[in-house]
This record gives structure tokens, sequence and C-alpha cells, in this order.
């Protein structure tokens, strides 16, 4: 077996010599055959390296096969010592394994790096507030954090979002939310964009408490930002209300043909463009869900509840509410009521803009004594909504 291969030079001619057991062969300018022999070796070292590699990660961190081959191709190494070192940094760190596969399956390369690099970026985090658990989850979420410079990226963009936010608290809580800005170059993609919803007269805090919820919809080009900020104007948002914020994102996160479709959404059930208009002054939010949402929950309202589309567009938070969790099983619940002779008056506010709690005690727990089997039957619409399947018979009773 090939032992080792050595490069030298000989009277002006390049000499490789090869080992082979104990006998040697020597090859003078002989390009064909030196070049496979030296793409041999390299081959054969890195599928020995991926090779230990995957079985590394099989091992300590219970990766399938499939998935150990193929991060094993994003990072080699041939001996234990650095992964062992990374891995029990974090744990030591208070890192559970869990968390520490993520981070590896979302950025392997992770694995040859040294210690003494990463140790001071984690150290910069918690020393500006981040907590033990709250910097796990971060950097299971955005790993590629620990790849950028602590001096000439991390520090930067920290310090100048905390300036933005007014404190490092605040600038933990965005980063919470939208882990990636840390990558970004804030003086690009961010400050034009501040400066230009301050010079429109929006409030400083409601423009940091909106990046808080919609980080990322801040982020494009300058020009762009600057028409959509002038259209929501001209549609009678005010620069004072975070209502305005949230009108902005809403249109920002819309390209053109999704925001006419929506519009021919809401035209199928009748209502006309100014209506809609209308009925987006008013809660922005029912342009920020999915076409196929607004549809949905369109249908199941008008047609199922029996509720006028001219409503809906007058209370148009409804849109903004889990289909499953919320409006598909109060609204077949509040029916079931109604069918079976209990006076029940209602609004779409009453029923579906309410606490969990409040839904209960006003239309479930309230007829308890009249019909004790309201709350399981409450719950067969939850599971109906969430799709769980099961063989029962439809509750039938009557208000005596």
């Amino acid at each position: 077996m090939f032992g080792f291969l050595l490069r030298n030079v000989f009277h002006g001619r390049t000499r490789r010599i090869i080992r082979a057991s104990s006998s040697y062969m020597l090859f003078y300018n002989d390009p064909s055959i030196s070049n496979s022999l030296i793409r041999f070796f390299e081959t054969s070292s890195q599928s020995h390296s991926q090779s230990f590699t995957a079985s590394y990660l099989i091992n300590k961190l219970g990766f399938s096969q499939e998935s150990a081959l193929k991060f094993s191709k994003h990072v080699l190494f041939k001996t234990p010592e650095k992964p062992d070192s990374v891995i029990s940094f974090f744990e030591d760190k208070g890192f559970s394994k869990s968390q520490i596969k993520t981070i590896v399956t979302k950025c392997p390369q992770i694995l040859a790096s040294s210690v003494n690099n990463l140790s001071p970026k984690l150290e910069f985090f918690l020393y500006r507030g981040f907590s033990i658990p709250d910097l796990a989850k971060f950097l299971t979420i955005y790993p590629t954090t620990l790849s950028l410079s602590l001096d000439k990226k991390i520090a930067p963009s920290f310090n100048l979002l905390s300036n933005l936010a007014q404190s490092d608290d605040m600038a933990v809580k965005i980063l919470q939310r939208c882990p990636f800005i840390i990558g970004y170059d804030l003086n690009s993609h961010m400050i034009p964009n501040f400066n230009i919803l301050l010079e429109n007269g929006v409030p400083k805090s409601n423009i940091i408490n909106a990046f808080l919820f919609y980080g990322n919809k801040f982020f494009t080009n300058s020009d762009y930002f600057k028409e959509i900020v002038n259209l929501v104007k001209e549609k009678g948002f005010n620069p004072l209300e975070f209502k305005f914020l949230v009108a902005l994102v809403a249109v920002r996160m819309n390209s053109k043909s999704n925001w006419e479709s929506k519009f021919d959404v809401y035209k199928k059930w009748g209502l006309s463009e100014q209506q809609i208009w209308e009925a987006f002054l008013k809660y922005p939010c029912v342009m920020e869900a999915s076409k196929d949402k607004i549809a949905k929950i369109m249908e199941f309202l008008v047609n199922t509840m029996g509720i006028q589309p001219s409503t809906i567009a007058n209370q148009g938070f409804v849109i903004r509410q889990s289909l499953e969790k919320n409006i598909v099983p109060r609204g077949l619940f509040v029916q079931d009521l109604i069918s079976n002779g209990l006076p029940i008056k209602f609004t779409l506010c009453s029923v579906f803009n309410i606490s969990e709690q409040l839904f209960l005690q006003r239309f479930v727990h309230r007829f308890e004594d009249k019909a004790p089997e309201l709350l399981k039957l409450y719950k067969q619409k939850v599971d109906v909504a969430a799709g769980v399947k099961y063989k029962t018979q439809r509750i039938n009773w009557r208000f005596p």
C-alpha cells in the first residue's frame, strides 16, 4: 500500500518519489502517471476523512447514516479532538444535545471551529443581555452568527441596533424575533428606511416596536420603501398611529400580483374595491393573510355561518384569526347552540375576538346546567377543526 508521496526537484527536473511497501519507484517527467497517483492519494485521503466524519456524526450526535454522509461533504476532520472540544464547549454553556445537533445540522462547519474563536462571541452576547436559554434558542435558529467576525460584524451590528432601539434589552428582543438581522449591513439596509419613517412623522417608539414584530419587513431598497410609505399615507393612514406601520408591512409583504389576487378573492364575495380599501384602512390585517386563507375564511363565514360579506369587511380583524384553532371550532359550536334552541345573539367580535377562557365562560359554561354535554361538544368541534379523526355520533340535545 502506498505510504507517502514526495515532490522533489533534481537537476532542474521534477521528480516524484513514491514508496510502495519497502520498494521505491521513481517517475521522471511522466505527468500522466504521477498526476493520476496524486489524484488517487487525494481521493483516498478525502474518502477516509469523510467516512470518519460521518461515523463521528452518527455516534456522537445521533445523525442518521444518510444525514451524516450528506453533512460530511461540508466539513471534514480526521480526529475527534476538535469536534469534541466544540461539543463540550456548548454543553458546558448549557446547550442541550438536541440544540447542539440542530446547530451542527444548519452549520456543519461549526465542528471545525476553534473554541478560542467561539468563546468570545458567546461571552459578548451574554454580557449584552442574552440569557443562556435565549442565546441557545437564538443560535439554533441562526447558527451562522458564529461564523461572523466579532469585531467586524457582530459587535458593530449589535451596537448600532442597541443605539436605534435605545437599549441592549430591546436589541436582544429584536434579535430573538429576527436573528438574521445580526448578519445584515444595517447601515445600508435599515438606517435609510428608519430615517424615511422619521422624516414622515412616525414616532421613534413606534418604529422600534415595529422592528420588534416585523423586523425583516424593513429591509428593502430605500426607493421602494419610500414608495410604500407614500402609498400608505395617500390611503389615509396616520403616521402617528402604530397602524400606519402595520399597513406599511402589509403592503411590503405583498407583490403587486399578490395584492391584486387578494382583491379578486374579496370581490368574488361581492365586495367592491372601495369596501376592500375601507376594510384595509380599518384593519390592515385583511391584506396580510394569504389568498388561500382569505378564501377559506370568507367561505366558512358566509356559507356556513350566514354572515354577510359587508359585515366581514367592517370587522376585518377576523381575517387574522386562526381558521383551525379559532374560527371553525367556535363557529360550528355557536351554530349548534342556535340550531338546538339556545337564545344566542353574537357578533364576529363577541365570538372570535375574545380569549379562549372568555369564550368558554360566555358560550359553554353559561349553559352547562341546561346541557352538561356542551363542553364535550365544543371539544369535538376543536378536534374536527384540527383534523382529528374519530368515530362519534353527533350530540343532539334541546334547550327546554
